[in-house]
């Protein structure tokens, strides 16, 4: 991803230099464990850790070596041999260039979950923390965009709270399912090389094993992965188009903080756009577009091609950097929301009462009227609050259909806003415990 995008914890992860040290540690491991069983002399496994343990991997000598020989790995195996010396001759002994990339990868993969599970938390603790902050700040809900029925601006961010707390449920399981090693040669039979160095390795580098390797790691597993990142950006999207619509000017309900110095037009110098969340949306969509190639990577030849591999050199550094630099713009969206209640409650009144129809509706219902009808009774007077701008309580009071089963007392309290905040406690012990 461009810097503009990019968080340096995030970069730092797929840098070369990351790659090239992961690289060394998982044949150096390797080469522990074969001389453990005895294939490779001990003084050569010690050897290896000793030259190239603090060494400074020189990036441009390794590309310097792939133009000629065409192949990454055999690139690297060629530099490390300079720095290791004589033996050298032991490093990637019955080891085939899958058992380090996949592996490689597996580690990338699982250090940026972790680093996109610190953003997830980052943003639900401060979607908690404005959602009981506004727990009660009544607001309109809205459906078709049209206004609906009472709401409240907390149960807005305590239902985004809940899907990312599900998002972050679904990463941990994607983490654990990518986290695997394969040490298993080629074709993935282990014939030359000892199982018992996969685990050793796997242990060393903090994964699981993979139980059954084609060569490669099976690409479900990063399927489901970038899947699951497909949907957590839904959820950034889904979430900054709700700030978008209520930063519009004619609702202005909430707003993106907008500091001292910043400009939003360079012809209009009004303007205050939602700059952030547009982006975000952006970001997400960017996000998402990662997720069918990865799908059909699942599909490789046999026990294995190459297919997959320029599309991982992409998506793998572009989807979790993208992704982490949108989990913390948005957690710093909603920690420095601004919130206008008072709009809220001139929004709320703006159709004179209409929002309370249905309150109406299952009154005349409960008064013994049929439904039917006392729908048509409920819908006749409000279109005339749409047609004329009327006040609603006083139509139903005059309507005799109305005043035929409901007092003017009966009718008012249908207008009672607490029956729609009755149970916002219920539903915040629901998500928050």
């Amino acid at each position: 991803m461009i810097p503009r995008y990019s968080r340096p914890e995030a970069v730092a992860i797929w840098s070369p230099e990351t790659r090239y040290r992961i690289w060394f540690e998982i044949e150096a491991h390797a080469a522990d464990a074969m001389a453990e069983l005895g294939v490779i002399p001990r003084e050569a496994a010690r050897k290896i850790w000793e030259k190239g343990r603090d060494a400074k991997f020189d990036i441009a000598r390794i590309d310097a070596i792939e133009r000629e020989v065409r192949h990454d790995v055999i690139a690297f195996l060629t530099h490390l041999a300079e720095i290791v010396g004589p033996e050298a001759r032991f490093v990637h002994l019955g080891m085939t260039s899958s058992d380090v990339l996949d592996t490689t990868f597996a580690v990338q993969l699982a250090r940026s979950a972790d680093l996109l599970l610190a953003g997830l938390d980052k943003l639900l603790a401060a979607l908690k923390k404005r959602a009981l902050e506004h727990k009660n700040t009544v607001c309109v809900g809205r459906s078709h965009g049209i206004h609906a029925e009472p709401t409240t601006f907390g149960l807005k961010l305590a239902q985004a709270y809940a899907e990312f707390a599900r998002g972050r449920e679904r990463l941990v399981a994607a983490r654990k399912e990518i986290a695997t090693c394969a040490i298993s040669g080629a074709v993935g039979t282990f014939a030359h090389v000892d199982p018992r160095v996969q685990a050793h390795v796997a242990k060393r580098m903090g994964l699981a094993e993979e139980p059954i390797s084609t060569q490669v790691i099976p690409r479900d597993r990063h399927a489901m992965f970038f899947a699951t990142l497909g949907v957590i950006a839904s959820s950034v999207e889904r979430l900054s188009t709700e700030i978008r619509h209520l930063q519009r000017t004619e609702v202005r309900e909430a707003e993106e903080f907008f500091s001292p110095g910043q400009k939003g037009s360079s012809a209009m110098p009004h303007k205050r756009n939602p700059v952030l969340t547009e982006n975000l949306t952006g970001l997400a969509r960017l996000v998402r577009a990662f997720v069918i190639p990865a799908m059909e990577n699942v599909a490789l030849w046999h026990e294995r091609d190459i297919s997959h591999s320029s599309v991982e050199r992409n998506i793998g550094p572009d989807a979790t950097i993208t992704m982490d630099f949108a989990l913390n713009r948005l957690a710093g969206v909603i920690d420095k929301l601004l919130v206008y209640p008072e709009n809220m409650q001139k929004n709320l009144d703006q159709l004179g009462g209409l929002v309370f129809s249905e309150d109406v509706l299952l009154q005349l219902a409960k008064k013994g009227m049929a439904r039917e009808e006392a729908y048509r009774v409920v819908q006749r007077n409000a279109m005339k609050v749409w047609e004329t701008k009327a006040d609603y309580k006083s139509l139903l009071e005059a309507d005799p259909d109305v005043a035929k089963l409901m007092s003017k007392a009966d009718v008012a309290a249908c207008f009672d806003i607490n029956h729609h905040l009755a149970q916002i406690d219920t539903i915040f012990r629901r998500v928050f415990g």
